[in-house]
């Protein structure tokens, strides 16, 4: 015992002698896609305070700041790190000269990079513009900005509450001429986002403009406002400047603590956290706890480079999740009402379906006290919000991303044996949100798997549940939950119902078969951020039936190959997120991080050895643009300092490592309990595969059921007068059976010998059998054509939105309001017409079209729709214009539109339809300036 606490002393003593921090670049990511931000935190601080280059919510400028920009508009005290989603940046505060202005374009200022200075904890730029040099530096709760005013006159503080996201309610109270307060409510990513502020400033200010609404609605020009008199400003838009003559030369220290609470808790933080006036006592204090987290791991080698890529990894892993809750341990739950966080930390920002996969495995090894505080904090979440984290972002749940991965980093706490957290109520949350009926979770528990027909991005949902199910069937296997542990092992086999034995590929299935035609390399809605080559290998709970679906080890060694060698060009729609491709590898996007591990599966170490080096030697580099793809959340980052040690999790829920070979030359690990081990390039990978977790035992599985795979039911959807069915099982050995419905009316299940005839709208219903076992129903409607009419379509449909052809126009089939299920044709940047033969002269007194609109995804409804008919299809005429009247292109909702004419009593044989494109994306959208789609999907002549 002695000597564990004197070692935990010698440890601790370099925790804070080891300057680590030299080695970090926060610059690192701020170009390219990484999407970092350069400017102040502590690690896992409230306070994120960096300056903001964009404030257009363009998709490189997520975190405000992007390297290739010239322009700083202010420094606000909310970023992500590396997200692709754009939120925070919330108090914004801007230093300038002479007369106040509150356009962001003329309070912004010029900046250089070769006058611009990042470290750990610390941010300095000079403004151009007024020639005002700022530093930046924060607490956890308090962000702490010095201005020097270079030349004499008038300076001013600009606070613009507007600053890049949608204010709900703003309030500003003026307390002194020294002190601030500001409360804002704001809507981006986040729906519902409360900050208060507290904001001191080092000298008397004086209160000089007000712009409200946009406008400046008020001016008290060369007022002091006397002490302890407040004066409350209210509005959705406000900025205010705050005023003082200046020397040249002159600082002026400006402290702005946050809360997530109240104001109450905003003035405990800055009593608590920013009491002292010394910006360089701040800063240095800032370094000492970076240094202490960056000692957990030391690593060492004679390139200063290496070190420093991996010391930011380092940072970027600690710099979330963020505190949330005050000095006072008050916090705001995911139901906006007030709480105390009682014997753990609470946080927020979870990016979970990244950082289950890496990020939160590397918490377990170096700070098991976090890990069971993220849990906690989890559970909380579930208890006063409903279920578990997704993606959460100050108290709100942002729905962004798949799975339920919360239950993977619990499992594998779980699994490791670390203590701290209810495991009981942990297994009741994880199971709450497996057993829920939302994002496509009712048909995939009905049928183990997701088709396009049930919900957009099926075959990834479907492989991401097969996973988080496992997760929670190891936790009931812990907790002697039987019953619980053989389903959720069942349901986790759902892989196997969207693996194609014939293409060795996971596909989509739709009505009852395969979607065709098939490209592996095509990213579209069916997978998330990805393609059918990035996730036929995610089945990271079942490696071992994976590799025996190939038929063995030899052929999926041979499949691992054909992805790293593919060529380097992705089909289907721009995903700017795949991006670090080898093959069709992709390291700029997670679902690629664990497949070069797998080759260790098939007793090719080396090949992961290779594979890992090359990663690590060009995908990582001491530059702005040293990131292959976003950061999400560390992320990327915690592959590469797990992957450096020779270690990667590709199974988070197992108590053990995938192994390499070790990066650097020798890399330590000072573990909490004070003990710490060393690894080198020459360290067994057997002592790697257990590192930190040599005394705990992995479960040995229990039995459970064995999963018989769905069949497939094969057929044309819309046919003229009879079509072929064939219903194939997906594994030889199964015996299949199946039922016909026609008008109603089922016949009994028989079995399938061989293919068949309909003639008429059908339904076949058909399972597999084996050894007594059966699968889930697979159902398929194949209907015949409701008329025999033709349709010629002039324009260019985008070649992943054509919902089966030009006749699914007029085949009777509606689409829903999920465009992402393939059931509606996409056009971009043209006008849409058709015209409809419907082979004889027809009286019509009705003619219809239905168009979609999901505005955020640039789907608008056409400006007017008109209806020509001809009887020679050579000489049209108009029938009548149908004009969009209702529906704003600003609406957000997804929504459906009729375009509906009656008429009078008209006879034609021919029908043409001309929808015409909203047009470019108007300056409010995001996407500005690009070309909006029309979405259609079916035509109606009565």
């Amino acid at each position: 015992m002695k000597n564990i606490l004197l070692s935990s002393v010698l440890i601790s003593g370099l925790f804070f002698g080891q300057n680590y921090s030299k080695y970090v670049n926060p610059m690192i990511g701020t170009g390219g896609h990484g999407h970092t931000f350069p400017g102040a935190t502590v690690p896992f601080g409230m306070v994120q305070l960096s300056p903001d280059t964009r404030i257009d919510g363009s998709w490189d400028g997520c975190s405000g700041y992007h390297y290739s920009d010239s322009i700083i508009y202010g420094f606000s005290h909310t970023h992500l790190n590396g997200t692709g989603v754009s939120d925070y940046g919330d108090v914004m505060l801007m230093p300038t000269m002479g007369k106040p202005n509150f356009q962001p374009q003329n309070y912004s200022s010029a900046f250089s990079h070769q006058q611009e200075k990042a470290s750990a904890g610390f941010y300095s730029v000079k403004l151009l513009k007024n020639d005002i040099d700022v530093r930046l530096t924060s607490t956890t709760r308090v962000g702490y900005h010095e201005y020097t005013y270079n030349q004499s006159g008038q300076g001013n503080v600009i606070l613009d509450l507007n600053h890049r996201d949608e204010v709900l309610e703003g309030e500003v109270k003026i307390l002194d001429d020294k002190t601030v307060e500001v409360f804002r409510r704001s809507k981006a990513w986040a729906e519902n986002q409360f900050v208060y502020a507290r904001i001191e400033f080092s000298k008397p200010m004086k209160f000089l403009d007000l712009a409200s609404n946009g406008e400046k609605t008020e001016t008290l020009a060369n007022t002091s406002l006397p002490n302890q008199k407040t004066v409350t400003i209210n509005g959705k838009k406000i900025a205010l400047a705050f005023s003082s003559d200046m020397k040249k030369g002159e600082k002026l220290l400006v402290k702005v603590s946050i809360s997530p609470v109240s104001y109450e808790g905003a003035r405990k933080n800055m009593l608590a956290e920013g009491s002292s006036n010394s910006f360089d006592e701040i800063h240095k204090k800032a370094e000492q706890l970076w240094d202490k987290e960056l000692a957990k791991i030391e690593v060492k080698s004679e390139d200063n480079d290496k070190k420093t890529i991996f010391y930011t990894a380092m940072y970027h892993v600690f710099t979330q999740p963020n505190t949330y809750f005050d000095v006072d341990r008050k916090y705001r739950g995911r139901d906006h009402k007030i709480h105390t966080a009682d014997g753990y930390d609470y946080y927020t920002v979870f990016s979970l379906w990244d950082t289950f996969r890496g990020a939160h495995p590397l918490m377990t090894l170096i700070d098991k006290k976090r890990t069971t505080d993220f849990i906690n904090t989890f559970i909380k979440q579930y208890e006063q919000g409903g279920r578990l984290p997704v993606w959460e972002l100050a108290a709100n749940e942002t729905e962004c991303m798949i799975g339920y991965h919360a239950v993977p980093v619990i499992a594998d706490a779980m699994a490791k044996g670390i203590k701290g957290f209810d495991y009981e109520l942990a297994f009741k949350a994880s199971k709450n949100s497996a057993m829920l009926n939302i994002f496509g979770l009712d048909a995939y528990k009905k049928n183990l798997f997701i088709s396009i027909d049930d919900e957009h991005e099926s075959v990834s949902k479907t492989l991401e549940y097969a996973y988080d199910d496992w997760c929670i069937a190891q936790m009931a296997q812990m907790l002697g939950k039987k019953e619980d542990y053989e389903y959720f092992m069942k349901r986790s086999q759902s892989w196997k119902n969207l693996y194609n034995p014939k293409t060795g590929f996971m596909q989509a299935r739709k009505n009852g078969s395969w979607l065709e035609p098939f490209d592996p390399r095509e990213v579209n809605n069916n997978f998330t951020e990805g393609n059918s080559w990035q996730y036929s290998f995610f089945v990271p709970q079942d490696i071992s039936g994976l590799i025996n679906a190939h038929g063995g080890k030899k052929n999926f060694e041979d499949f691992l190959d054909a992805l790293f060698s593919a060529p380097e060009k992705t089909t289907g729609r721009e995903q700017v997120d795949i991006t670090g491709l080898i093959g069709q590898y992709a390291h700029g996007n997670e679902p690629s991080h664990h497949i070069a591990y797998l080759y260790n599966f098939v007793g090719k170490p080396e090949k992961t050895d290779a594979k890992i080096k090359y990663i690590l030697d060009n995908f990582y580099k001491n530059t702005p643009d040293g990131l292959i793809g976003n950061e999400d959340c560390g992320q990327m980052s915690a592959w590469y300092i797990l992957s450096s040690m020779g270690i990667y999790s590709v199974t988070p829920g197992k108590p053990e490592w995938e192994t390499t070979v070790p990066y650097f030359d020798e890399v330590k690990i000072n573990f909490e309990d004070g003990t710490s081990t060393i690894i080198t390039k020459n360290t067994p990978k057997s002592d790697l595969k257990k590192l930190g977790f040599q005394n705990v035992q992995g479960l040995q599985p229990l039995p459970y059921t064995a999963l018989v795979q769905t069949p497939v039911v094969k057929s044309k959807q819309l046919f003229d007068f009879e079509s072929k069915v064939e219903i194939e099982a997906l594994n030889p050995k199964d015996r299949v059976f199946y039922q016909l419905t026609e008008g109603g009316k089922s016949t009994d299940f028989k079995p399938y010998k061989k293919p068949f005839t309909i003639n008429k709208t059908t339904k076949v219903t058909a399972f597999s059998e084996n050894k007594g076992q059966k699968s889930t129903l697979d159902e398929a409607t194949f209907y015949k054509r409701p008329n025999n009419w033709d349709i010629q379509v002039s324009s260019t449909f985008v070649a992943q939105y054509h919902n089966g052809g030009f006749k699914s126009l007029i085949d009777g089939i509606k689409g829903t309001e999920n465009w992402r299920k393939g059931e509606w044709q996409g056009y971009q940047g043209q006008d849409f017409e058709a015209v409809i033969d419907m082979k004889t002269q027809k009286s019509i007194h009705e003619i219809s079209s239905s168009y979609l609109q999901d505005s955020r995804s640039w789907i608008l409804m056409p400006r007017k729709v008109e209806y020509y008919a001809s009887s020679d299809n050579k000489d049209f005429f108009l029938i009548t214009t149908v004009e969009n009247t209702d529906v704003k292109s600003e609406d957000t909702q997804s929504q459906v539109k009729e375009y509906t004419a009656k008429v009078l009593p008209t006879t034609a044989r021919y029908i043409k339809v001309k929808a015409y494109n909203f047009g470019t994306l108007p300056d409010w959208h995001v996407g500005a300036g690009n070309q909006s789609y029309i979405f259609i999907d079916e035509i109606s002549v009565k």
